[in-house]
């Protein structure tokens, strides 16, 4: 999964309850890129309140 921080809606006030930012700080490039398993992991962590979820809303973007 490509993280482009750029296009979240939620940028700049979401970002202190999301865990990219409580894990790596704000991505200097504005894109961070988590492997499937990697995100498997960070979800379990997020679901036994270890780490906040990943607050990533994208401009435009659907929910199916």
């Amino acid at each position: 999964m490509l993280i482009e921080c750029d296009s979240c809606e939620v940028r700049d006030t979401g970002c202190g309850q999301c865990v990219v930012t409580a894990l790596l700080g704000v991505p200097v490039a504005g894109e961070v890129d988590i492997g499937d398993e990697e995100l498997r992991a960070l979800d379990v962590l997020a679901g036994v309140g270890m780490v906040p979820p990943l607050r990533l809303s994208v401009r435009g973007a659907r929910a199916s």
